[in-house]
């Protein structure tokens, strides 16, 4: 391997996978789960899209959450899999830095657009008599620019920095993606610095994010408390747990992992933990929306029925 590092600027992707029968079983069992988020999330978006009552500013950031999922789970697992496919596990040094730009992408502006659909829930919730106001299509469509600009911008910053850094002999990532921390293992100069700088845009673009949602949820509950309706309690509850359940599973294995110091972090550890936020959260998200939503319940209903009625 290091006679292939020293004439080539390709990296080697060490991955998920161990050369086994449980490396067979992980490469099925993560297969069957790229494709149920992708069926998942290309439902919820296609649902959403068709039915004319789910086109509200809540349900237009969810269909953009689908969207992002779609796109993060995609930015990694393909990849992986066909290396584990192929005997393969190497990876260009652009294409490296192409994965590293989306993934950082998507990460960020996720992280955003829940803080966007918390806040959402919080006029719709805590000041009703506003929402057409204050949550308008164009303040909707703003929250969603933002999320993916500022996401772009901080990608970019970070990428060109990591395909910049001089690296040793080793071009081997003991990851199943370009993920920064772990190609920064691999480099030939202190980069305390912009470890540093890897916690900033962690606690902005995570844990800031995070803040805003458990206060926003924190004056929810306690309007939602004071409601009369037993129904409208009930579906407060029911929209509000669904997304602290996606926020939690997204919110808690990334700062975990971004945010503990250089010395106390494993290779082991961090490839199972962004197992979570990669690849389990893409899943989990629709499936959460949908079984504890009455409305996408609902409308999914009205599609097919519609369908049915078309067929004959």
């Amino acid at each position: 391997m290091e006679n292939y590092n020293q004439t080539s600027t390709d990296f080697i992707l060490l991955g998920l996978f161990p050369p086994s029968r449980i490396g067979i079983f992980l490469f099925i069992l993560i297969v069957l789960i790229f494709l149920m988020a992708l069926l998942g999330n290309l439902s919820m978006i296609f649902l959403i899209l068709l039915d004319i009552q789910l086109h509200t500013p809540m349900y237009f950031l969810l269909s953009q959450l689908s969207t992002m999922d779609l796109t993060y789970i995609s930015t990694t697992v393909p990849k992986m899999t066909s290396n584990f496919l192929f005997g393969s596990k190497s990876i260009s040094f652009i294409g490296c830095g192409i994965q590293s730009f989306f993934f950082l992408t998507l990460a960020g502006a996720e992280g955003l657009l829940l803080a966007a659909m918390a806040y959402d829930r919080y006029i719709a919730i805590c000041f009703p008599l506003h929402y057409s106001i204050r949550i308008s299509r164009r303040v909707c469509v703003l929250m969603i620019m933002g999320s993916w600009l500022l996401g772009s911008v901080n990608s970019c910053a970070h990428t060109t920095y990591i395909l910049h850094v001089p690296y040793c002999q080793s071009r081997a990532i003991n990851h199943f993606f370009c993920d920064v921390t772990a190609m920064l293992t691999l480099a030939c100069m202190d980069t305390w610095v912009y470890e540093y700088t890897v916690f900033v845009s962690t606690t902005l673009f995570l844990l800031l994010p995070f803040t805003c949602i458990a206060f926003s949820y924190g004056r929810v509950l306690l309007a939602v408390y004071r409601m009369q309706s037993a129904k409208g309690k009930k579906k407060a509850y029911s929209t509000c747990s669904a997304h602290l359940t996606v926020v939690t599973i997204y919110s808690a294995p990334f700062a975990y992992t971004y945010l503990r110091p250089k010395f106390l972090r494993t290779p082991t550890e961090d490839k199972a933990l962004a197992v979570f936020y990669t690849i389990l959260t893409p899943m989990l998200n629709p499936i959460i929306y949908s079984l504890r939503n009455q409305e996408v319940m609902g409308a999914l209903r009205r599609v097919i029925q519609k369908i049915r009625s078309v067929k004959m």
